[in-house]
């Protein structure tokens, strides 16, 4: 039977039931102060979600610091290393006899390499002749010596002309500078007999034959020139001397060689040996350093005409040169392509003898 449905009044039992059931788990939660009804309360937006705080990028790591570097000569630091004594009484042992071995070997070398008159002043003749057999038994003959000695000058000459420029030119000073220059013949100084027949003869010409000048010849033809340049001599001393006369170049330039020719041989025939005996003296330099721009034919010393004691009336004056090359009292000229004799080169001196 069905039991009719009953309305619901206010206040009635059902009313309870409702409210009980809005308060249940799945209604809907009361709207709290903030959240009033829409028609009588503008509608407060809800907060913006906060932006996360910016990282700072990582700091560049720092540059490594440069390597200490010592300079090349400088000294390293000191290590202190610690020996037995008797590690160090060996050591100092070998010490002894590796110095003395050296010392030994370098004295041995030194009188193999000195002249026989040099070693016949310093040791008597036995002993000068026991050590001569020794060095002659291990192949440290005479001629050994000499090939080697000259091997070390042609080593010498080989570096100086290939460090020789024209464009580079030595010191010249000023006029209260020069000093007295020293009369330095090998021999005795020639007397002035020759003076008045004295020609300079030239050979090896391009157009062939030969020539002869005069002093006069040659002042009256070419310009004048004046230099103040140091004479160094291979004995140790040297000079500066105010020279004048003509540039060899400009000699060159209106005598020219032949062709091929590569050196100019000079001579004086006027020299004279300690006891006053004839003894021509020649030398040889190469035309690069003829025609340097302060390679002279000088006639004056000084301001005045040479004289006997320095070469009247004409010598050579090259101060890329040692002196033995600056030849006095020149009496001979001659352009060659072969390399001429040379008086000091044949004694056992160089041949090149540049500065």
């Amino acid at each position: 039977m069905d039991t009719p449905e009953r309305p619901l009044e206010p206040g009635g039992d059902a009313e309870p039931e409702l409210a009980a059931g809005a308060a249940g788990p799945s209604a809907p939660a009361a709207a709290g102060p903030e959240q009033g009804d829409a028609t009588s309360r503008e509608a407060v937006p809800p907060p913006a979600p906060s932006e996360p705080e910016p990282v700072p990028a990582p700091a560049p790591p720092a540059p490594a610091p440069a390597p200490h570097r010592r300079p090349a000569l400088a000294e390293g630091p000191e290590v202190v290393e610690t020996l037995s004594r008797r590690a160090l009484d060996a050591r100092t042992r070998r010490d002894f006899l590796l110095f003395a071995a050296g010392a030994l070997a370098t004295g041995l070398g030194a009188w193999w390499l000195l002249p026989d008159r040099t070693r016949a002043r310093l040791l008597p003749q036995p002993g000068h002749d026991a050590l001569d057999t020794l060095a002659a038994r291990v192949g440290l003959g005479r001629e050994r010596r000499e090939a080697a000695l000259n091997r070390a000058l042609t080593f010498d000459d080989d570096v100086a002309e290939a460090l020789y420029s024209r464009d580079r030119r030595v010191r010249t000073y000023s006029r209260s500078t020069p000093g007295a220059l020293r009369n330095n013949y090998n021999g005795r100084t020639p007397g002035p007999e020759y003076l008045p027949g004295w020609r300079l003869r030239v050979a090896g010409l391009a157009g062939g034959g030969g020539r002869e000048f005069t002093a006069r010849e040659l002042l009256g033809r070419f310009a004048f020139h004046e230099q103040r340049t140091r004479l160094v001599c291979v004995e140790g001393w040297s000079c500066v001397a105010w020279w004048g006369g003509i540039r060899f170049a400009d000699f060159l330039a209106a005598f020219p060689p032949g062709a091929g020719a590569r050196w100019a041989a000079m001579r004086s025939a006027v020299n004279l040996d300690g006891r006053g005996n004839p003894d021509p003296y020649y030398v040889s330099i190469d035309l690069a350093t003829a025609h340097h721009p302060q390679a002279l034919l000088a006639t004056h010393l000084d301001g005045r005409p040479l004289t006997v004691e320095h070469g009247a009336p004409l010598r050579l004056v090259v101060p890329m040169k040692l002196g033995l090359k600056n030849i006095k009292a020149l009496t001979d000229l001659e352009y060659t392509a072969a390399e001429p004799r040379d008086y000091w080169g044949e004694r056992g001196y160089s041949r090149y003898d540049g500065l």
